[in-house]
């Protein structure tokens, strides 16, 4: 992105929500600094398909009035994150360009090899400064798992389903599936 190369001094929100849309990568913010991910590859994508698909459907079934999202903008205290998957307030699904922290209920990253590190360590404790109350993580080698976390005491306490048995959750709407179906059968 030659935007990127031209800019000086620390970026700003409105600095990076001006930059042009890039299906290429995401473009994330933290401290005013850039933080740059490729496109997410087939196991990603189809994980994150899936996923979709059943927190629609389980939000559906429960009635819950909310809206699942795909890598959109969130904006955080320290910045601008994009999650794989968003769980949001249906009334804050409005907003065009970015949802502020306090309208989302759950943030979902998918690991991929170019971002454990981040979904591991930085984010989470991003997404608990702002206090989204859940932060799930996907671990799909050497197969699909889920982590849990729920915010307690400004972190989260983590409930990890491993494939083959079936994760049950309440909250922010029941949901029950097998990681295992997240991967290529």
């Amino acid at each position: 992105m030659s935007v990127a190369h031209s800019h000086a001094g620390p970026w700003t929100l409105t600095d990076v929500l001006a930059l042009p849309e890039d299906p290429a990568q995401r473009v994330e913010l933290v401290g005013g600094q850039l933080m740059m991910s490729p496109a997410p590859g087939l196991p990603h994508q189809r994980a994150s398909h899936r996923l979709h698909n059943l927190l629609e459907q389980a939000a559906a079934t429960a009635a819950a009035d909310v809206e699942v999202f795909e890598a959109i903008n969130i904006v955080v205290p320290d910045g601008l994150l994009i999650p794989d998957l968003v769980v949001i307030d249906a009334m804050a699904s409005a907003e065009v360009t970015a949802v502020p922290a306090h309208d989302v209920l759950l943030v979902l990253e998918i690991a991929s090899p170019s971002t454990r590190v981040t979904d591991r360590k930085l984010k989470p404790s991003l997404y608990a400064a702002a206090g989204i109350r859940h932060y799930w993580r996907i671990e799909l080698d050497p197969a699909p798992r889920l982590l849990a976390g729920d915010l307690a005491a400004g972190a989260y306490t983590e409930t990890e389903y491993l494939a083959g048995a079936v994760a049950r959750i309440e909250d922010p709407f029941p949901i029950a599936f097998d990681p295992a179906v997240l991967a290529r059968r």
